[in-house]
């Protein structure tokens, strides 16, 4: 009998692991249906395999996962001074009558989407705006797209703050915002694709600069960050605590306490941040409404004692950061490659897109 070589076998089992691979990634494709997404406001993005594009939708408390078909490698710096004027012109309108709520890169292309509304209050319209390297721009249609969509089932009476913050991690969407329950501050791990979807675990967070618990107050941003080993939700909240959660605790009807492990300033609200490495070390950007972009360091993360004092008169503790002064009135960023970040920014003249080396 002849034993098959070691080279054999394990270019079998490499095979053996693609071929699982892209029957899953068809898998995720196939979970979508071609029709109209009924999207009431387009708020905030994240993207998962295969360009999959999910869209959080906090006037319908619903999160919807839609096929871009933006699969074709690309990248390149992308660059659009005045984008609220020019999407606005796009859309017949002038830049008082646009809002753009969030800004994500796909991770597949390198194209760079926006979700925006067009007009103000209940009635505005959902848009998504595609942006290329080199600044083409493009509405990107809402009509016999492959879609599906998952309705949050006890969202707060208060829509508006109903979905915050949205990542893909693994084969789950996770989602921050506020829900009726008696810990209104909700973080739920959806699977994908989508089936019916749980209450969330509600979350409490000892929050240093109001010197007490708090359980109401929303994550306004967040990133996945491995802790040895284990995933974890850094989120971050206004006055700007933040704070770690295990994934592995955020299951349904669960109450599940944080570790506050930096306290970042007060009167503040954290606007969006990412992670990268650099030199060797990893990094988080934040961007903040009155502290200017922070570059954060984990160094040692995972020996940080959680904060459990008040910390008072806009003081500092846990984790240590430096602010970057030549980064000024960012209101949205991004990841487009290892080393660079797509942001957007907000000048007395309007709304910037653009690119720039990782500090």
């Amino acid at each position: 009998m002849m034993v098959a070589r070691p080279r054999l076998v394990m270019a079998a089992l490499i095979a053996a692991n693609l071929a699982a691979a892209s029957v899953q990634a068809g898998d995720l494709s196939a979970s979508l249906k071609k029709g109209t997404p009924d999207i009431k406001t387009a708020g905030p993005l994240a993207f998962g395999p295969e360009g999959i594009l999910f869209v959080g939708d906090p006037g319908g408390a619903a999160i919807f996962a839609i096929g871009t078909g933006d699969t074709r490698p690309g990248g390149g710096a992308i660059k659009v001074d005045g984008i609220d004027e020019k999407i606005a012109a796009m859309l017949g309108t002038n830049a008082k009558g646009i809002k753009i709520n969030d800004m994500m890169v796909n991770p597949a292309s390198g194209n760079a989407y926006l979700s925006v509304s067009r007009g103000m209050g209940p009635d505005a319209a959902a848009v998504l705006v595609k942006v290329q390297p080199g600044g083409k721009m493009e509405e990107f249609p809402l009509k016999d797209v492959p879609f599906s969509k998952a309705l949050l089932p006890n969202p707060a009476g208060n829509r508006t703050q109903s979905i915050t913050k949205i990542a893909f991690v693994k084969d789950r969407v996770i989602v921050a915002g506020l829900s009726n329950e008696e810990w209104a501050s909700t973080l739920r791990a959806i699977p994908f694709p989508f089936s019916e979807v749980d209450r969330g675990a509600s979350v409490q967070i000892w929050h240093g600069a109001h010197g007490k618990f708090e359980t109401q107050a929303p994550v306004r941003t967040f990133i996945p960050f491995d802790i040895k080993g284990e995933t974890h939700v850094l989120a971050a909240y206004t006055c700007t605590p933040l704070v770690k959660f295990p994934l592995a605790q955020l299951k349904a009807g669960e109450k599940v306490k944080g570790t506050t492990i930096a306290e970042l300033g007060n009167r503040n609200n954290p606007l969006d941040m990412i992670t990268y490495e650099k030199n060797g070390k990893t990094y988080i950007l934040m961007a903040n409404s009155a502290r200017g972009v922070m570059k954060i360091t984990t160094e040692n993360i995972e020996n940080v004692e959680g904060i459990t004092k008040p910390i008072g008169g806009g003081g500092t503790a846990g984790l240590t950061y430096e602010t970057i002064k030549d980064l000024q009135n960012v209101v949205q960023l991004d990841k487009l490659d290892k080393d660079h970040a797509l942001i957007l920014t907000q000048t007395p003249s309007g709304m910037n897109l653009d690119t720039i080396a990782l500090p």
